[in-house]
């Protein structure tokens, strides 16, 4: 089939080449004449593993980028609505879905084929046929369902895995309002054999992916709530908390063979210092907007929220244990962008960690294998970027870590050779303590023992007061 894609983000690029992989021609369309520039040079302007080979296999032949639209829906089959959606404190912002929609409609005024427009963008149910379908008939003179065609077919791509989540997906859901745009969905994925498809209305695929997020960002909040308290308490640590967890089978099943199987999502289910990205804490927020509009309170979801925003603030508790007073403390943080394997920064919890050490006159070093400035999160010289792992330490008497990169691993051997060793704040828990001589980390905390004058332990005081 010959595909449009109005957007070059992580969904609109990642879906365009994977499509032109699959044997599609693709088109991307944005406005951005630099950015497409760099596109049709063979250059992502994200960081996605796997992304480039792709992209430089499929240029000039099956793929290629451009800033005209009309053409781009003319000469194809297929658009895909893969723009921006931003929350903006009440409701998620349509302005740049509202555009495409009424961009193409123009276009369609003057093309005789039948199209059909999916929208992939995340929106709340009604989106697809209650705003971008009326604009595009409004612009275009035609009806939908009978000169062109309206569906909705969310994304489930994790950012830095976007690659391999597109080329092999676990489902793929296709919303369509009539047969014959449930027939183009169905043929733009038929090189995707043997996955479980669920043709459903727009509506439905669009509240299927609030769902999805919505479950995933609670799990992760209910191990951060758990693991606060495991640290309230003393002498229980998380990881094996949540460990004993997993061991149920309904979580991570015994084949007849004896073989434990371990499902990738229970990685939702660690402690950590809270979920940042594109889609979780805005998707969320968005829910929970929608849900008050439509007159059903999102009170768990509205939780998960506020749990996740308060988080950062359990390793800056953890830093000023050991540090009261933080003017002049030489800090190292590791990890900006808000989980290996991308460069993204958004709503990472780096950022508030970051910005309260800098209000405390903190002396910050940060070091990310891909993030290399603060893009204007805050004062480029309250902040000094490293160019490696060795270096961000060196003189650190603090070093945090908030991202998962595989790189950190190398943070004990890297320590063991100071004489004097820097508090370890580990907000990812992915190190072994064990082998650090000042370690914090969350969800764990060491039990207090009985004073020369009989006090009570912090654990046995908690026991005392639930009794």
């Amino acid at each position: 089939m010959k595909v449009s894609v109005i957007g070059t983000g992580y969904v609109g690029l990642v879906s365009g080449v994977c499509l032109a992989e699959k044997g599609h021609e693709v088109t991307c369309v944005d406005v951005d004449r630099a950015k497409v520039d760099q596109i049709n040079r063979g250059v992502p302007p994200i960081h996605e593993e796997g992304l480039q080979p792709l992209l430089k296999r499929n240029l000039g032949g099956r793929f290629r980028a451009t800033t005209d639209l009309r053409q781009a829906v003319l000469e194809s089959d297929v658009s895909l609505i893969a723009v921006g959606t931003p929350f903006d404190g009440d409701q998620i912002d349509l302005r740049y879905i509202k555009e495409a929609a009424r961009q193409i409609g123009a276009v369609l005024k003057e093309k005789e084929a039948y199209h059909v427009i999916v929208v992939k963008s995340t929106v709340v149910p009604g989106t697809t046929d209650g705003v971008v379908l009326p604009i595009v008939e409004q612009a275009s003179g035609k009806r939908a369902g009978r000169d062109f065609g309206i569906g909705m077919n969310p994304e489930f791509l994790r950012e830095g895995s976007a690659v391999p989540d597109f080329m092999n997906p676990d489902r793929i859901v296709l919303g369509a309002l009539d047969d014959r745009t449930e027939k183009s969905l169905r043929q733009l994925y038929s090189p995707f054999a043997g996955v479980d498809q669920l043709c459903t209305t727009p509506r439905t695929a669009e509240m299927i992916k609030y769902a999805a997020n919505s479950l995933l960002a609670t799990m992760i909040s209910f191990s951060n709530e758990i693991g606060n308290l495991c640290a309230a308490v003393g002498g229980v640590d998380v990881l094996e908390v949540m460990k004993g967890v997993h061991l149920d089978k309904r979580l991570s099943p015994i084949l007849p063979t004896g073989e434990r199987i371990t499902p990738a999502f229970v990685t939702y289910l660690e402690a950590g210092c809270g979920f940042g990205g594109s889609c979780f804490p805005k998707d969320l927020k968005a829910l929970v907007a929608y849900g008050q509009q439509a007159g059903s309170p999102m009170r768990l979801l509205d939780a998960v929220v506020k749990v996740n925003e308060a988080q950062p603030r359990q390793v800056l508790a953890l830093i000023r244990k050991h540090f009261p007073e933080l003017h002049g403390v030489r800090v190292a943080v590791l990890g900006v962008a808000f989980k290996p394997g991308t460069d993204d920064i958004r709503e990472s919890p780096a950022l508030p960690i970051i910005r309260e050490l800098i209000s405390e006159r903190a002396m910050i070093t940060a070091y990310d294998p891909v993030v290399t400035s603060a893009n204007g999160q805050f004062p480029a010289e309250a902040v000094a970027f490293a160019g490696s792992l060795a270096s961000a330490v060196e003189h650190a008497e603090a070093v945090v870590v908030l991202t998962r990169w595989p790189e950190f691993k190398q943070l004990a051997d890297l320590l063991a050779k100071r004489a004097k060793p820097p508090l370890v704040v580990d907000g990812r828990r992915m190190l072994d303590r064990s082998k650090f001589a000042r370690y914090a980390g969350i969800g764990w905390g060491e039990a207090e023992r009985p004073g020369r004058d009989g006090d009570a332990t912090r654990a046995d005081a908690a026991v005392d007061r639930a009794g």
